[in-house]
């Protein structure tokens, strides 16, 4: 085969390679200039949250979006209750906060929801009772919510919206 023809094709083939990953960077960041857009428009306070958890939901398919959406939204429901009521009566403690670490942990497993929504939940009783603010607790655990749930809907909505595409050439690799 000449040279030529050769080059030809192989920049054929590594196009083919290099427009699904140009797509899914478009909807990833698509994505995420979306969700915090949305969280500053209602002027949450710690706005980076929201595209901090689209990049984390951001997935393959609308499938995998949303199992990883169930457990993070469970997760920083559980995360944002316990934390939002134990900082109202004890404050930033560290004790405590272990002590809600492990209460966390017993919680999901009494409603069924798995290791990553317990991670989940415990990033947000970190932020919500280790980080030293004017506000009070239960706004700080809200705002978190909010945040997340914000980076949630956006990404599944994204998702559905403009699905990605699975390369058949790497669909089975």
């Amino acid at each position: 085969m000449p040279a030529a023809k050769t080059h030809i094709l192989a920049s054929i083939g590594a196009g083919r390679k290099i427009l699904p990953i140009v797509v899914h960077s478009a909807r990833t960041a698509v994505a995420a200039v979306v969700s915090v857009a949305a969280a500053r428009l209602l002027r949450l306070p710690e706005a980076y949250w929201a595209p901090v958890t689209t990049l984390v939901i951001t997935q393959s398919s609308l499938g995998a979006a949303l199992a990883v959406s169930r457990q993070r939204f469970a997760g920083t429901a559980l995360g944002a209750a316990v934390s939002a009521l134990v900082a109202t009566y004890f404050g930033p403690r560290v004790l405590v906060f272990g002590a809600c670490v492990f209460l966390l942990g017993l919680l999901c497993a009494f409603v069924h929801l798995d290791h990553s929504a317990y991670r989940f939940g415990g990033v947000t009783l970190a932020i919500v009772l280790l980080i030293p603010r004017a506000a009070p607790a239960w706004q700080i655990a809200f705002h978190r919510f909010a945040e997340v749930s914000i980076g949630i809907a956006v990404a599944l909505f994204l998702a559905t919206l403009w699905p990605e595409v699975e390369n058949p050439a790497t669909a089975n690799h």
